[in-house]
C-alpha cells in the first residue's frame, strides 16, 4: 500500500498540517518545580518540528491541576514567557505546536499540592498507582469530592490556560479527557458517584468536559481545538473502565462535533499496550463526532500507512518513537530503523535522553 497520503498535507479544522504524522503528548518532568519550562525544551521541540503537528506534554492549567513533579504549567506569566521561546523555534521549523491543557484530578499527592491540600475529584474516591514526586514515585493521595460551587472555578482554570496558551503563540489547543484524569473522572460512573447536576446520568457526566470545551472553545474558537479520549484505558490509576463506554463516549463525541471542533484524538486501546482498535468500535465513534480524526497507541509505519490511506484516520499520533527518533518523519518516509529510547530517560533528568539523540 502506498504511504503517499502518510505524508500528505491535511487540515485540523483551522489547523493547516504539512502531513499526518502528530507527534503525541510525552511527559518528560524536566520542567522546574514552579511549574517554568526548562530551556532545554526549546531545542526538544525544535528538534521534532517536522511532524504535521506536535502536541505538547500535559501542562497544568492550574496549581491545584498538577500531580507530577517538574511537570510544566500555563498558569502564570513565567510560564508564558517560556512557553513562548518553545513556540518561536517551533514555527521557525517549519513546524506547528499545540498545548495540551491537563488537570489530573485525584492522581495527585499532597506533596505537590499548595498548603498540602488534598486532591480534587469528583468523588472521594483514592486512586490506585503511583504518581511521581520529589522523593520519587508514591501512591496518590486520599482526594475530596469537589463541591458543586468548586467547578466553576476550575472551568475558569481552563479558560485562563487557554488564554495564556494563545498569548505564547500556539496554534491550538487540545483538552486532556483522557488516561484518567479529572475530565475522564468525571465522566466515568466508575469514579463520579456524584448526586447533583455533574453525576449519574450519561448526560450529567458529561457536562463538565462539555463546559470545559466550551470555555476553551471561547477563547480560541472550536476549530482550533482538540480533545483527547482513551474509552479504555484503565493504565493511569488503575481506573476502572465505565459501564458502557460506547454509550458514554458516543454521547459526548457527538456533542463535541456538534461543536465543531478541530479534531478528535482517541487512544485506541489499553494504554502502554498494544494497538487495541479491535475490542472497540472506534469507527462508530468517528462517525459520531463527524470531523477529524487523530488515532493513537501502537502504530507503525504499515498500521499509519494503512489508516490514513484507507480513510480511518487524519492524522496518526505517535509518543515513544519521538522520544529517541527527532527526525521520525524523515525515518518513517524512508523506511529506515527506529532507535528505541531507554526508559530510563523517560522521567527528569538533563539533556542525556531528551536533547542528545541525533537525526539520521
Amino acid at each position: 500500500m502506498s504511504s503517499e497520503t502518510l505524508f500528505s498535507p491535511t487540515r485540523l479544522g483551522s489547523i493547516d498540517v504539512k502531513n499526518r504524522i502528530a507527534m503525541a503528548p510525552l511527559t518528560r518532568s524536566r520542567a522546574g518545580m514552579d511549574g517554568v519550562q526548562s530551556p532545554l525544551a526549546i531545542d526538544y521541540y525544535r528538534q521534532r518540528a517536522s511532524a504535521g503537528l506536535i502536541i505538547t506534554e500535559a501542562t497544568n492549567i492550574s496549581r491545584q491541576g498538577r500531580g507530577y513533579a517538574y511537570t510544566p504549567g500555563i498558569y502564570t506569566d513565567a510560564h508564558v514567557e517560556a512557553w513562548a521561546r518553545v513556540t518561536d523555534a517551533v514555527h521557525q521549523a517549519g513546524g506547528k505546536i499545540a498545548m495540551q491543557l491537563w488537570h489530573v484530578g485525584r492522581m495527585s499527592h499532597v506533596s505537590l499540592q499548595e498548603n498540602g491540600a488534598a486532591p480534587v475529584a469528583p468523588s472521594a474516591i483514592r486512586a490506585g498507582g503511583t504518581v511521581f514526586t520529589e522523593e520519587g514515585f508514591v501512591q496518590p493521595s486520599m482526594p475530596r469530592a469537589l463541591e458543586t460551587g468548586e467547578i466553576a472555578g476550575i472551568i475558569d482554570d481552563y479558560r485562563q490556560a487557554a488564554r495564556r496558551a494563545k498569548d505564547a503563540g500556539f496554534d491550538g489547543v487540545e483538552v486532556h479527557a483522557a488516561n484518567g484524569y479529572l475530565l475522564e473522572q468525571f465522566l466515568r460512573d466508575s469514579t463520579n458517584r456524584r448526586e447533583d447536576q455533574y453525576g449519574g446520568t450519561i448526560e450529567n457526566r458529561a457536562r463538565f468536559p462539555l463546559e470545559v470545551v466550551e470555555a476553551v472553545a471561547g477563547v480560541w474558537g472550536a476549530d482550533r481545538v482538540g480533545l483527547r479520549l482513551s474509552p479504555l484505558s484503565t493504565a493511569v490509576g488503575d481506573t476502572p473502565l465505565d459501564s458502557t463506554p460506547m454509550e458514554t463516549h458516543g454521547h459526548l463525541v457527538r456533542r463535541l462535533g456538534d461543536m465543531g471542533l478541530a479534531y478528535l484524538h482517541v487512544v485506541e486501546g489499553q494504554l502502554h499496550s498494544d494497538n487495541g482498535a479491535e475490542t472497540f468500535d472506534v469507527k462508530a465513534l468517528r462517525a459520531a463526532f463527524g470531523g477529524a480524526y487523530m488515532a493513537n497507541n501502537g502504530y507503525d509505519r504499515g498500521m499509519a500507512t494503512a489508516a490514513t490511506a484507507s480513510g480511518h484516520a487524519e492524522m496518526i499520533a505517535f509518543g515513544k518513537p519521538f522520544i529517541g527518533n527527532p527526525d521520525l518523519v524523515d525515518r518513517l518516509r524512508a523506511n529506515a530503523p527506529l532507535f528505541d529510547a531507554p526508559a530510563s530517560s523517560y522521567f527528569g533528568g538533563g539533556a542525556q535522553g531528551y536533547t542528545e539523540f541525533a537525526a539520521r
